[in-house]
C-alpha cells in the first residue's frame, strides 16, 4: 500500500503542486465514494498512511441511549465491534475498502482529477497573472485546428488564430517569442493566452534591441499595430542630446531591421512623440504631407486634418490603414479632408448663411428704384434669387426694364451679396480663435514628463515624416552616433 503514498508524491512533483493538496483531494474522494457505498453511516474521515495506504473510518459516539443510530452506539455495540470504550468516548470504526465497487472508484478518480486541475490552475494563475505583457520564449507543442499550443516550461499556453500574424506560419518544434496576453483562472479557456499580434510584442522587442529604451533614456509613449501589415510606434527622449527616432533605427537601420526580421517583414513607422496634439498628428500621419490641423473639440479629442488633394489617398492609406493607426496612436478621432473638400464645405456653409427666397423689396436698400421693383413683381419676379438667375436678354424682355435698368439691377444684386462675402473672413477668424483656445486647453492639461514648447503648426511648414523601414530599403539615422 506504500506505493499509493509514493505515487501521490510523484504526481505532486510532476504537476508542480503541493503534495498535501493531492492528499486532501484523495481523502475527499474516498469519503465521497464511501458515502455512496455505505448508506447507514454518519460522519466519515479518511487517512493516507505511508504503510497502510488509504483508510476510511466511521465516527461513533458511545452513549447510554441511542438517539442517532448513524452516529451513536451503546456499550454493547461497541464491544461487539471490538471497540471498547467508556460512555461519551468517540470511536473510529474502520470500513472495508474492498467493499468499494467500480462505480465508487470511478467517482473517486473524477474527484481527484478535478482537485488536481483546480490546484494546477491556481498555481498557473499565481505565477503568470502578474506577467501580462512580458516577452517569453516558447516552443510550438501541437496544433489544434488554427490555434497553437505552446510549451512555456511549467505549463502550456494557447496561441489563438486571432493572435497570430498573417505573415507567419509555424510547425511543431519551432521556437518563437510571444507576449503573455491574458491569464484566465476559470471558464472554458482557463490558462495562459499568448500573442504574436499584440502591440506589446513590438514594444518588448524594441526594449531588447535598443539600449536607450532599456535604460529609460528613450521612452515608448504609444504603439498602434495591425499585425502582418504595419505598426506605428511613438517614442520620446528624456535627454536632449539623444535622438529618439535615430536611436530606435540604429546605424544603417540595423536595430529596426532586426525587429522587422522577427516580424517577417512587417512595416514599422517610428514616430517622434509630441505633447502638442497638432504636431503629433502631423508626425503620425506621415508619410503624407499635412497642410493644417484644427482642434474641433478638445474634451472629446476630435480634430480635423486638411491635406493637399494629391496627398489625400496617401494620408488615408490602403483601406484607411494609415489614418486608422494614427488615430489609435494619438487616441484622438481624426477627420481627414482634402483642400477641395474643405473649400466645398465652406461654400456650402456660406450658402446656408444667405436666406432662401429673399423678397426683392430688400434691393431698395441697395439703390433699386421702387418703380422698377413694382414692375419686376408684376412680372412675377418676386425674389432676389429669381432675379439673379436671369440673363441680360431675359431681363430686357421684362416690362419696364431697359438697358440702363439692367445695370442698376446688377449693382443692387452685387451689393446684396457683398454683405455675406464680407462675413466670410469673420467666420473663418472666429473658427480659428476657437481652435486656438481648444489647443491652449490641451497644452495646459498635458503631463509634465518631458519639457516641450507648445507651438502651433504653420500651414506652410513642412511636416516631419516618420522613419519607415522596409526589408527592401534600409533606413539610415543621421544622429545614431550620438550617445
Amino acid at each position: 500500500m506504500g506505493t499509493i503514498y509514493q505515487s501521490i508524491e510523484m504526481l505532486a512533483k510532476e504537476k508542480g503542486i503541493e503534495a498535501t493538496i493531492i492528499f486532501d483531494a484523495v481523502k475527499d474522494a474516498i469519503i465521497l465514494a464511501a458515502r455512496k457505498q455505505f448508506k447507514n453511516v454518519g460522519e466519515l474521515v479518511a487517512e493516507v498512511d505511508p504503510k497502510k495506504g488509504i483508510q476510511v473510518f466511521a465516527l461513533r459516539k458511545i452513549v447510554e441511549t441511542v438517539a442517532d443510530p448513524a452516529n451513536e452506539w451503546t456499550m454493547e455495540e461497541a464491544k461487539k465491534n471490538k471497540l471498547p470504550g467508556a460512555i461519551g468516548d468517540e470511536m473510529r470504526q474502520e470500513l472495508p475498502m474492498d467493499a468499494l465497487g467500480r462505480i465508487s472508484a470511478q467517482i473517486a478518480k473524477q474527484v481527484i482529477l478535478q482537485k488536481v486541475r483546480e490546484a494546477e490552475r491556481e498555481n498557473v494563475y499565481g505565477e503568470f497573472a502578474g506577467r501580462v505583457g512580458e516577452l517569453v520564449n516558447c516552443v510550438i507543442k501541437r496544433i489544434e485546428t488554427r490555434d497553437l499550443v505552446v510549451d512555456l516550461g511549467k505549463t502550456e499556453a494557447r496561441l489563438p488564430a486571432k493572435e497570430q500574424s498573417k505573415l507567419e506560419s509555424f510547425s511543431i518544434g519551432d521556437r518563437v517569442r510571444v507576449v503573455i496576453k491574458a491569464v484566465e483562472k476559470t471558464g472554458k479557456n482557463a490558462g495562459v493566452v499568448v500573442s504574436r499580434a499584440a502591440g506589446e510584442l513590438v514594444m518588448r522587442l524594441f526594449e531588447q534591441e535598443v539600449p536607450e529604451i532599456y535604460d529609460n533614456t528613450v521612452v515608448i509613449k504609444s504603439c498602434a499595430r495591425e499585425a502582418g501589415e504595419r505598426t506605428k510606434i511613438a517614442v520620446s527622449s528624456r535627454d536632449r542630446d539623444v535622438d529618439s527616432v535615430g536611436a530606435c533605427v540604429g546605424m544603417k537601420g540595423m536595430r529596426v531591421q532586426s525587429i522587422i526580421r522577427e516580424l517577417r517583414g512587417e512595416k514599422i513607422d517610428i514616430i517622434q512623440f509630441s505633447e502638442n496634439p497638432v504636431e503629433f498628428a502631423t508626425h503620425a500621419l506621415s508619410p503624407a504631407k499635412i497642410a493644417r490641423v484644427t482642434i474641433l473639440n478638445a474634451e472629446e479629442k476630435h480634430m480635423e486634418v486638411i491635406v493637399d488633394d494629391t496627398q489625400l489617398s496617401l494620408a488615408i492609406g490602403k483601406r484607411g490603414q494609415n489614418v486608422r493607426l494614427a488615430a489609435r496612436l494619438l487616441g484622438w478621432k481624426i477627420d481627414i479632408k482634402s483642400e477641395e473638400e474643405k473649400r466645398q464645405e465652406v461654400e456650402t456653409s456660406m450658402s446656408e448663411l444667405i436666406p432662401a427666397g429673399t423678397p426683392i423689396s430688400v434691393l431698395a436698400d441697395y439703390g433699386l428704384p421702387e418703380e422698377l421693383i413694382d414692375s419686376l413683381v408684376g412680372a412675377e419676379v418676386g425674389t432676389v434669387e429669381q432675379l439673379g438667375s436671369l440673363t441680360p436678354e431675359e431681363l430686357e424682355q421684362l416690362p419696364g426694364v431697359g438697358e440702363e435698368s439692367i445695370q442698376s439691377l446688377y449693382n443692387a444684386i452685387n451689393g446684396f451679396y457683398a454683405q455675406f462675402e464680407a462675413a466670410a473672413p469673420e467666420v473663418a477668424e472666429a473658427a480659428a480663435a476657437e481652435s486656438s483656445e481648444a489647443l491652449t486647453e490641451v497644452a495646459e492639461s498635458a503631463t509634465e514628463e518631458t519639457e516641450v514648447v507648445m507651438t502651433a503648426a504653420e500651414p506652410d511648414a513642412p511636416a516631419e515624416t516618420a522613419e519607415e523601414v522596409t526589408p527592401e530599403a534600409e533606413a539610415e539615422s543621421t544622429d545614431s552616433d550620438k550617445p
